[in-house]
């Protein structure tokens, strides 16, 4: 299995164009605690390459790409030639996307806000529903009891029918806050991506608009589906690279069985 390296942040110089590709140098700093008795990491420079097709797709420009906030999903290499690639790592990439400025989530707080609320109203009706639930069950009990009194000796049988419909009650196949058709909770380094899907970009507005409905709901929309015993990804690619942003360490799934 490749070895496989996730950036966020926006380029620390300037744009180099080569005949197929482009390249350009990021800096990453790593995690501020280190365990006990290992010395902090330091900063990292990665010099990034990308194919001209996947970079033009995304609208980033020699300028904006030094203001812009990007994510690169790609594979580390040692083996590029020094005066090509002058970071302390070359990265291979195999997918850039574009993140959002704060500018832009300050203008779309608004719309959150409607949205959440026009999202809400189904749950809402979900909870009044059980609420009903509870007061015809609450209701029909009395009845029973009298019932009880009149015909204790004519049918035994009925003191059973207010157990077995309390039982009866609660069955809920989904996880709690987890998306409808969720069978698992799946840790997110364990997904293995085909490469098939790491080619392809995801359209920013719909990946954006998942990005958001996390964010304000802390959960995906929908599962992932997934491969049963090879954890392999079959479907929710976009998700996949939502998770990967907002760095979610579990996310659900759904299993497909290996066709015998």
């Amino acid at each position: 299995m490749p070895h496989k390296i996730t950036l966020t942040g926006s380029a620390t110089g300037p744009l180099r164009e080569y005949d197929r590709y482009v390249a350009f140098d990021m800096r990453e700093k790593g995690s501020p605690s280190a365990p006990k008795g290992l010395k902090k990491s330091t900063f990292i420079t990665y010099t990034v390459f990308v194919a001209k097709k996947a970079f033009n797709k995304t609208g980033l420009t020699k300028k904006s790409i030094m203001h812009e906030k990007i994510l690169i999903q790609g594979e580390p290499t040692l083996d590029i030639p020094i005066d090509e690639c002058p970071g302390e790592v070359g990265v291979i990439c195999f997918q850039i996307t574009v993140l959002p400025n704060k500018k832009d989530k300050e203008g779309n707080e608004s719309n959150d806000k409607k949205e959440a609320k026009q999202e809400a109203s189904p749950e809402q009706q979900e909870v009044a529903a059980t609420k009903q639930e509870e007061k015809t069950v609450t209701t029909s009990q009395p009845v029973a009891k009298e019932e009880k009194k009149e015909t204790k000796a004519v049918h035994p049988e009925v003191k059973q029918e207010p157990t077995e419909e309390k039982k009866a009650e609660p069955k809920k196949n989904t996880l709690p806050n987890q998306p409808k058709g969720t069978q698992d909770l799946l840790n997110f380094d364990d997904i293995i991506v085909p490469e098939e899907f790491l080619k392809t970009r995801p359209n920013p507005e719909k990946t954006q608009k998942v990005i958001d409905f996390v964010k304000r709901t802390g959960r995906l929309d929908e599962p992932l589906t997934i491969e049963k015993g090879s954890n392999i990804l079959k479907d929710g690619y976009r998700r996949y690279v939502v998770a990967k942003t907002v760095k979610m360490d579990q996310v659900p799934v759904m299993y497909e069985y290996q066709k015998s």
